[in-house]
């Protein structure tokens, strides 16, 4: 009996000795980052920096991999089924959590096969324009679409996406008109597509159009939210044009449900620290980005209130046909 006690309590040991170096050893291969959208676009951007500076800290290699589709929900999909090992982890955006989830795209995809693991940035919505348009502020772009109704062309990224959502919310606001084009995969089409003139205007955020920003190639005229971005102040907020409209995408990091707590708090130390760098810090100064830490004690509760005020907002607004699910 002795024996065999003996054999038990020496057997949890080498178990617990196993996870405990097992813990010690990770990272020991390149862990893969997922983005669910197309490269060059803001997301890419923000997740990209932020993965390089985590990197230092984590003591392996990172590398962004970009599978645009579906909305977020191609990329996404994938990361729900990885191997819950930590070396899967992927971006979250709006749609990821709350277009895709609310349209029921997917019967496979269920948001409780992820582990949230922290929000780092959260972005309103802006409209933009060339540089040579002759909309000065949003008030001349309402009154030429009351003037031309369907005329104006705007661009979007996706159908039944956020930005799809909220040039319907602005519609129904200005009561105006306008044709709807999309863009799917990201800013970037979006970006050729306003440089080109095929559109009037696109709706995104400024982070999303940074360096045309800057260059001066383009311009905001509005932002949803009630406060001036700290980079591009010249750009007017929805509560001083007298908007009610407040809509904008965030950035979530997540990796599969059932990654071992310890690994998860790992990953989570090092996105923090990279976050709150100077090198982040500066960097997202300049390009128009709003740093806004949760970790994973709160994100989820987030997340979870989020999507069911969304969701409600949404469904109100199949009721009085200006959405269609």
């Amino acid at each position: 009996m002795y024996r065999k006690f003996a054999a038990i309590l020496a057997a949890a040991c080498v178990g617990i000795f196993t996870s405990t170096a097992a813990l010690a050893e990770y990272p020991d291969r390149d862990i893969r980052v997922i983005v669910p959208w197309g490269a060059g676009g803001g997301t890419d951007a923000i997740v990209r920096k932020l993965t390089t500076i985590a990197e230092k800290d984590i003591g392996g290699s990172m590398y962004v991999e970009n599978i645009d589709g579906g909305i977020s929900a191609t990329g996404i999909s994938q990361l729900m089924q990885a191997r819950p090992d930590g070396y899967t982890i992927g971006a979250l955006t709006y749609d990821s959590v709350v277009t895709i989830p609310w349209q029921g795209m997917l019967p496979t995809y269920k948001m409780d096969k992820l582990k949230l693991i922290a929000r780092v940035t959260s972005e309103p919505d802006a409209i933009i324009v060339d540089a040579t348009s002759p909309y000065k502020t949003i008030g001349d772009l309402v009154a030429d679409a009351k003037a031309n109704p369907g005329k104006v062309k705007i661009g979007i990224q996706n159908i039944g996406s956020r930005l799809h959502l909220a040039i319907l919310q602005l519609q129904d606001e200005t009561g105006v008109e306008f044709k709807i084009i999309a863009y799917p995969g990201g800013a970037a089409p979006q970006k050729e597509a306003i440089l080109s003139n095929e559109v009037d205007v696109v709706a995104t955020s400024l982070g999303d159009f940074a360096p045309l920003l800057e260059n001066g190639d383009v311009r905001g005229i509005v932002e949803f939210t009630d406060t001036t971005n700290p980079t591009f102040t010249t750009v007017p907020t929805a509560k001083e044009e007298g908007l009610k409209l407040r809509i904008g995408s965030f950035i979530v990091i997540a990796a599969p449900a059932g990654t071992p707590d310890d690994v998860v708090q790992k990953i989570e130390n090092a996105y923090k620290k990279a976050l709150e760098s100077d090198e982040f810090q500066q960097w997202t100064a300049k390009v128009g980005v709003t740093p806004s830490w949760l970790g994973s004690d709160q994100v989820t509760q987030w997340a979870d209130e989020t999507s069911k005020t969304l969701f409600q907002q949404m469904d109100t607004l199949v009721e009085e046909g200006v959405l269609k699910k």
